[in-house]
């Protein structure tokens, strides 16, 4: 059965002047138990949007969302979400950071604590348990943030571009990490990214969608075998899957810029 469900979801809103823009037009995918699934597309057709919508940070204007079966309508601990930016706490630990999720839902001082210590170490970051955000790197950073999301044992992990804002050698570490983390964790997950080499590396399946309004152009299953590495990119098949989606979202960019 499908873990994640987004039924016929539009959303609409009103700019400057009164005019309406629509910007998610009937958006319909189901996402299965530990599926990595990944959406591109086009600037501004609403894949950020879709995903706030997921996290219950955002309302459709029509259409559902369900998670199990129970409709998402406000956040809630069974969705984690990392975004872009880090938005981690300026003045707690890296430890507090990751337990700060468990503490609000009364877990005990001392597991949450120890188990923050698993997570840290499972991103990696052995070591800097005590030390504050301003002394990390940017990619150090975001390891924190994937930590603390999962510290919540969310059954759906969201992620919004997370590692745009990295250089490209922190970000192929970051997505080498997220691998392996996702083969030990099996969570469900939901990435939004503009990388199709990303989407490609990361997906069992990659959803396209078109320039504005947001629909659902194509489903591309990747067949790649799975453990995956950067090495991956190199191959005939990966290549050929690049090749298909970078056309078909070449074909909607146009299309966005013949109407503007």
């Amino acid at each position: 059965m499908p873990s994640l469900s987004i039924d016929q979801v539009n959303l609409r809103f009103t700019i400057k002047g009164g005019r309406t823009v629509q910007a998610l037009d009937d958006v319909s995918l189901t996402i299965r138990d530990r599926e990595f699934a990944v959406i591109v597309g086009p600037s501004g057709c609403g894949k950020s949007s879709l995903l706030r919508m997921v996290a219950g940070l955002q309302h459709p204007t029509s259409g559902t969302i369900s998670l199990d079966g129970k409709a998402v309508t406000a956040p809630g601990k069974e969705r984690g979400m990392v975004f872009q930016s880090y938005t981690l706490f300026p003045w707690l630990t890296v430890r507090k950071n990751v337990a700060f999720g468990p503490s609000l839902a009364g877990v005990p001082e001392e597991k949450r604590l120890r188990d923050a210590e698993e997570f840290i170490r499972l991103v990696g970051l052995t070591g800097f348990e005590d030390a504050y955000p301003r002394q990390l790197s940017g990619g150090m950073m975001q390891r924190v943030a994937l930590a603390r999301a999962l510290a919540n044992d969310p059954a759906v992990l969201l992620m919004d571009e997370p590692f745009g804002a990295l250089d490209s050698q922190t970000r192929s570490l970051m997505q080498e990490l997220l691998l392996s983390v996702w083969e030990v964790s099996h969570k469900t997950v939901l990435f939004v990214t503009h990388d199709v080499d990303e989407a490609i590396l990361l997906g069992d399946r990659v959803f396209v969608m078109t320039a504005q309004p947001g629909r659902i152009k194509a489903e591309v299953p990747i067949e790649l075998e799975r453990p995956r590495h950067l090495e991956s990119s190199t191959s005939a098949e990966f290549i050929a899957y690049k090749r298909r989606i970078h056309a078909l979202i070449k074909t909607e960019a146009e299309k966005a810029i013949d109407r503007g």
